[in-house]
C-alpha cells in the first residue's frame, strides 16, 4: 500500500537514514540557476587543467534538465565520512604517505551508489515516479544542488560545508519526475556561514585559491596527485610534502568541523589500517599486481600504479630519509617514464650533485648520512 502524499517526505527521509545517509534535502530542478554560468566562467579560465571531460559535458552538467529533460525535482543526499583523528596529524612523518581521509575506507562510489539505488527502488514503489541516480561519475553539479536543497553551503574552498557534518559528506543525487509542492515541500536553500573566516584559503600549501569561492585545480594537490597524469610541475613538488593521494588541508582547518560527529559516519568509511599511514618504501616497491592487491575496493585503484608510485617518489624526495634511497634507485629506468623522472628528481633532492649513486653516504641538509 502506498503512503499518503502528506507523509511521503518524512518516509523518504526515514528510509534514507536507514540506508546510511546522514543528510537529505529536496530542491526543484531549477533551484541553482547560476550553476551553468559559473561553470562556463571556470572552464573559460582554464582552471580545470586537463580534466577535459568537464568541457565535454559542460552543457549537460550545467543544469539537471540539461542531463535529463524530464527531471522536475532533485533529492540531494549526503553520507558522512567524518574522521576520528586529525587529518593533519601525519604532516611531520617523513617516511609515510598521507592519503586523503575520503579514500582510506571503502570506495564511496560503490557504497553511495548502492544506497541510492535502494532508495530509488523504494521511492518508485511508493510514489510511482521516474528517476535517475548519480554519484560523482555523471555530469552532475552535486555541490550547488546540495546547497539549494539545504544540506550545507559551498565554502570559500568551494567544497560543501554542513553545520552538522562539517566538511565530510559524500554527495549523491536522485533526479525525479516528482513535482515538489503538496506531497513534498522543497527545502530552504542553505545560507553561507563562512563570515570573515579565511582558514581554508590560508591553509592551502600551493595557493590554489585565487579568490574566495574560486579554485584553480591546476594548483590543487588533490588534482595534481589524482587527476593529473603527467609529471607534477616542479614548482609544487616541495609543497606536496608527504601527500600521496589527495589533500585535506583546506577541509581539515574549517571551524565547522567541530560539530562533525563520527557517530554519524557510515561504517563503510572506517579507515583501513593499511591506508592510514602507508610506508613510502612499500609504495615505491609496488608493481601492477601489488598495486591492485593493496588498493582493491578503494577509490585509489582508479589512478593506477604509475601515478601512485610517482606520488610516493615525490614524497620520498621531500622526506630527507636515506632509507628511501635504495627503493628510489630501483625506479630509475622504470618502464613508466613519469615514474622514472620522479625517482630521478627525488634522488637529486635527497643528495647533493656530487653524489652520483656511487657511494653509501651523502651530504644532505648540512649533515652526513
Amino acid at each position: 500500500m502506498t503512503v499518503s502524499k502528506q507523509k511521503l517526505r518524512q518516509r523518504i527521509e526515514a528510509e534514507a537514514q536507514a540506508l546510511g545517509f546522514a543528510a537529505i534535502g529536496f530542491a526543484r530542478a531549477d533551484a541553482a540557476p547560476r550553476t551553468a554560468e559559473r561553470l562556463r566562467e571556470w572552464l573559460a579560465s582554464g582552471a580545470h587543467g586537463d580534466m577535459i571531460w568537464m568541457e565535454e559535458t559542460a552543457q549537460r552538467r550545467g543544469s539537471p534538465a540539461g542531463l535529463w529533460p524530464d527531471v522536475r525535482s532533485v533529492i540531494s543526499l549526503g553520507m558522512s565520512y567524518a574522521p576520528a583523528v586529525d587529518p593533519l596529524a601525519l604532516a611531520g612523518e617523513r617516511e609515510v604517505g598521507r592519503i586523503s581521509v575520503y579514500a582510506q575506507g571503502a570506495d564511496y562510489h560503490d557504497t553511495v551508489k548502492k544506497a541510492l539505488k535502494a532508495l530509488a527502488r523504494w521511492l518508485v514503489a511508493e510514489a510511482g515516479c521516474e528517476l535517475k541516480v548519480f554519484v560523482d561519475t555523471a555530469p552532475v553539479m552535486e555541490k550547488p544542488l546540495a546547497e539549494a536543497a539545504g544540506l550545507g553551503w559551498q565554502g570559500k574552498h568551494t567544497n560543501l560545508v554542513s553545520r552538522t557534518d562539517g566538511s565530510w559528506l559524500f554527495l549523491g543525487a536522485i533526479y525525479t519526475s516528482l513535482e515538489l509542492g503538496g506531497e513534498i515541500e522543497p527545502s530552504e536553500p542553505h545560507p553561507v556561514h563562512c563570515g570573515s573566516c579565511s582558514a581554508c584559503l590560508d591553509a592551502c600549501p600551493t595557493g590554489a585559491f585565487p579568490a574566495p569561492f574560486r579554485l584553480d585545480a591546476r594548483r590543487c594537490i588533490s588534482y595534481l596527485t589524482i587527476e593529473h597524469k603527467g609529471p607534477i610541475p616542479h614548482e609544487f613538488r616541495e609543497a606536496i610534502g608527504n601527500r600521496i593521494y589527495g589533500c585535506d588541508d583546506c577541509l581539515a582547518v574549517c571551524p565547522w568541523n567541530r560539530f562533525a560527529d563520527t557517530a554519524r559516519r557510515n561504517q563503510a568509511f572506517v579507515p583501513r589500517a593499511e591506508l592510514v599511514a602507508p610506508a613510502l618504501a612499500d609504495l615505491l616497491a609496488l608493481d601492477d599486481a601489488g598495486f591492485r592487491q593493496v588498493f582493491a575496493g578503494s577509490p585509489i585503484k582508479r589512478i593506477g600504479r604509475g601515478r601512485m608510485v610517482r606520488n610516493a617518489a615525490i614524497a620520498a624526495g621531500n622526506s630527507g630519509s636515506a632509507a628511501l634511497v635504495e627503493p628510489l634507485r630501483k625506479l630509475v629506468g622504470d618502464e613508466d617514464p613519469v615514474v622514472d623522472e620522479a625517482a630521478q628528481w627525488a634522488l637529486s633532492k635527497l643528495f647533493s650533485p656530487a653524489f652520483a649513486g656511487e657511494g653509501d653516504h651523502a651530504k644532505h641538509g648540512g649533515g652526513t648520512f
